[in-house]
């Protein structure tokens, strides 16, 4: 949440951007602080001169009854400096937006707060505060006292939690599903019947069936949200769980009535069925967010548990990574990951940087240079000075990239969410004034108005509107997954059509993001020899060398040098100084040396082929009127190679992780959608700060969690493909929730007037979510790919 948004009820606060409740980008000339009429009520409740009240009651309450906690909070929080507190808090019941708004905003009013950041993906809330540690179970009771459950983050339990939470969803949606199959079954032959053709002793057996079923299923499968509208109200607040509950509750007592009356109309289809929609939307809206998190802990999987640090006397001694400070000397064994920042100290090797770089070719090391957490050494043991540790590496600072990057796109709103935040109060107010319509002017009983009152809510039951968007999810992800591509974002279709903007990261991304060997002596005997020496490592170059000579045997008695090279008792390959090459010249590839004793040293030079379709792809890209750049942590000599063999104009090299979501958010200031297409570990905070991102499958897993989709294959079509089929879905939802919203329109009325039966509410909902789909299946038809050619290559 922006700070804009978090201090809006604040009156020194300068003019918001932002809606006050949700944090939305506002839009227009209008001097409201809300997006829509739902997040101004929903504020209303609590919010601008209520907060602070509200505030003042939820302090005296818990220090009236302080919520039992159930654990310590004081033995995880950590000092900072002087009279400085910070803990890192896993909460839990966080829906929506408006969750985090609360948190941030009530936390806010305690002066003691020196920093309260929800993010909602991860669930992890970022207290501090100035005072003792000892006062850390204060602030997480308040957040307690407002329904939360709280607890110290940690990365396994938080995993468990998600697990846990995810099966019980799916377990209460398979049983919705399953109820209301059934009832659905007993609810139509209860229609056929109104022509007299079924008896009432009949309708009323079959009413009772339908509630037998429908009852334990709305009891079990409606606890998510029951438990959560409790927890709320418990708290003196209410949340988007509430009305969802009500409904519900309301839709099965009004069916209960009537099944013991005899009546007609029984409406338990309807509440099941509700409750199975919003269960399907519910874990869509977890596996997304599940995904986020995943970018979020895939990254701090790559922090050390425990290091070994030299003590003054030269011995070794075991040291958890947060007990590290500035100054020791960690021992960093062959295979062993950086757990800090520092310098080298001792030893020469070579470190797996791709975290930082981006490349695949390992990074010779030596005294003086500078390392990161998160680095893999690949060759001989080191020495590093740490010059920072903890959450001050430069690797917690890329999880805090991606973490702020996901916080600000867990708010953008899907279309049908839009819809609704207008659609559902319209429809609530007209259900009503519907009640008291016909109990003041219509001459009803209570009972009967409201009942005509129910059939309002049934018959405006966006069935068609529920579908208006996830039928073209279906269809666009069907298309999309017969062309290589998955999507992981449920909002991915609506931010790529929106696209006006393409990032491509150049290692791995524009390129196949492997070294082949492009130059080499000419004699194949030598190539051979070298070959031989090369089979002996595992460096990626030896390895280039060795598919372009396959089949040669290794050679033994082999000394690896690490950072240096291979030798035998009568050759050497690996760089120049190594070989003994003093006039090399550096024209941007990468090389071996390889020296015989005797003979003349010789060069292989290696380079990243492009992909086959890049040229082409970036040219499609361009006469669709979207503009192209490469950003890249390369050598800017590789990275203009590269943007010229494809026809970029802008390019930028030797941009590290923190500079890529910084030129991102600069772009995205000036107003445009920017599409991250990147692989590295290194562009993780970058797609996570896009407007939306892809990443190939062959990226790693913290790169492909925070990326909106994945593509297969060598190809960069799948991206020309991914853009033109959102924009071609993005239409598609629009025309759909027209369609649906022009039923509604037609139908409330004659609901109003009790005009509609249920055999008429149920034949005209059904056309409606038909005509949707017809209309999404258009979509299905796929125009021709782009025929693959040769392989460009690249220095």
């Amino acid at each position: 949440m922006t700070d804009a948004a978090l201090f809006a009820s604040s009156p020194a606060a300068p003019a918001t951007q932002t809606c006050a409740h949700c944090g939305e980008v506002l839009r227009g000339l209008s001097d409201s602080k809300f997006c829509c009429a739902g997040c101004a009520g929903a504020h209303t409740i609590i919010g601008a001169a209520g907060l602070a009240s509200f505030y003042r009651r939820l302090e005296e309450r818990h220090a009236r009854r302080p919520e039992p906690l159930e654990t310590d909070f004081g033995g995880h929080a950590q000092a900072i400096g002087d009279n400085q507190a910070s803990l890192e808090l896993l909460v839990e019941g966080l829906d929506c937006a408006a969750c985090v708004w609360l948190i941030e905003s009530l936390l806010a009013r305690n002066p003691a707060i020196t920093k309260a950041r929800v993010h909602l993906s991860t669930r992890r809330l970022s207290l501090g505060w100035r005072g003792p540690v000892q006062d850390a179970n204060a602030h997480a009771g308040l957040v307690a006292a407002l329904g939360f459950r709280v607890a110290p983050y940690d990365i396994v339990a938080a995993n468990a939690g998600d697990d846990r939470d995810s099966r019980d969803l799916l377990r209460a949606l398979g049983v919705a599903g399953f109820a209301a199959a059934n009832v659905m079954l007993l609810s139509v032959a209860v229609w056929s019947g109104h022509d007299g053709s079924m008896g009432e002793a009949t309708r009323t057996l079959f009413h009772w069936l339908s509630a037998a079923i429908a009852l334990p299923a709305v009891a079990y499968a409606g606890r998510p949200f029951f438990r959560s509208a409790v927890a709320a109200l418990k708290a003196g607040r209410t949340n988007m769980d509430v009305p969802i509950s009500i409904g519900v509750v309301l839709a099965c007592v009004v069916s209960l009535h009537e099944a013991w009356a005899g009546g007609q109309h029984a409406y338990f289809d309807s509440a099941i069925t509700l409750l199975f929609f919003l269960l399907v939307g519910r874990y869509l809206d977890r596996r997304a967010r599940g995904r986020a998190r995943h970018a979020v802990r895939a990254l701090l999987a790559l922090t050390a548990r425990s290091v070994t640090v030299v003590t003054a006397d030269g011995s070794t001694a075991p040291r958890r990574v947060d007990a590290l400070a500035v100054g020791d000397v960690l021992l960093v064994a062959a295979g062993e990951r950086l757990g800090a920042d520092g310098i080298v100290c001792e030893g020469k090797s070579s470190l797996d940087a791709a975290l930082i770089s981006g490349e695949s070719v390992p990074q010779a090391v030596e005294p003086g240079t500078q390392v990161f957490a998160g680095m893999v050494n690949l060759g001989a043991p080191l020495r590093v000075r740490v010059t920072a540790a903890g959450d001050r590496t430069l690797l917690a600072e890329i999880v805090r990239l991606v973490e702020a990057a996901e916080r600000g796109r867990s708010r953008f709103t899907a279309i049908a969410d839009r819809v609704a935040r207008a659609y559902a109060p319209v429809v609530h107010v007209t259900a009503l004034l519907t009640f008291f319509g016909w109990m003041l002017l219509g001459d009803l009983a209570w009972d009967r108005a409201l009942l005509v009152a129910t059939a309002v809510l049934i018959i405006t039951c966006p069935c068609a509107l529920a579908l208006a968007v996830p039928v073209v999810q279906v269809v666009a992800g069907t298309r999309l997954m017969r062309s290589g591509i998955l999507l992981l974002s449920p909002t991915a279709l609506e931010r790529l059509a929106q696209i006006d903007h393409v990032v491509f990261d150049k290692t791995g991304t524009l390129t196949l993001g492997r070294p082949e060997l492009v130059d080499s002596p000419a004699d194949p005997e030598t190539r051979r020899r070298a070959a031989a020496l090369a089979a002996n490592s595992h460096h990626p170059l030896a390895r280039a060398l060795l598919r372009a000579e396959p089949g040669v045997a290794p050679l033994f008695d082999v000394v690896e040098h690490p950072g240096e090279g291979l030798q035998s008792s009568t050759s050497r390959l690996g760089s120049a100084t190594f070989c003994g090459v003093t006039d090399a010249i550096d024209d941007g590839r990468s090389e071996l040396w390889f020296a015989e004793t005797g003979l003349r040293p010789v060069r292989f030079a290696f380079a990243d082929r492009l992909r086959p379709d890049a040229s082409r792809a970036v040219a499609a890209l361009r006469r669709e009127g979207l503009a192209v750049e490469l950003l890249s942590g390369d050598r800017p000599a590789a990275v203009a190679d590269a943007a010229r063999a494809v026809g970029i104009d802008t390019w930028h090299g030797e941009v590290k992780p923190a500079a890529k979501a910084q030129h991102l958010a600069e772009l995205a200031a000036q107003g445009k959608h920017v599409l991250m297409v990147g692989d590295g570990l290194n562009d993780a905070p970058a797609l996570a700060a896009a407007h939306a991102s892809l990443s190939p499958t062959t990226a790693a897993e913290a790169t492909q969690n925070a990326a909106d989709a994945v593509f297969q294959g060598d190809a960069l079509q799948p991206v020309v493909e991914a853009l033109s089929v959102a924009r071609r879905a993005s239409r598609l939802m629009r025309q759909n929730l027209a369609l649906a919203l022009v039923y509604n329109l037609a139908a409330v009325p004659l609901a109003i007037l009790g005009e509609v039966t249920p055999l008429v509410a149920a034949v005209a909902m059904s056309s409606s979510s038909l005509l949707v789909i017809g209309n999404s299946l258009r979509l299905g038809v796929r125009p021709p790919s782009l025929r693959p050619s040769s392989p460009q290559q690249v220095h």
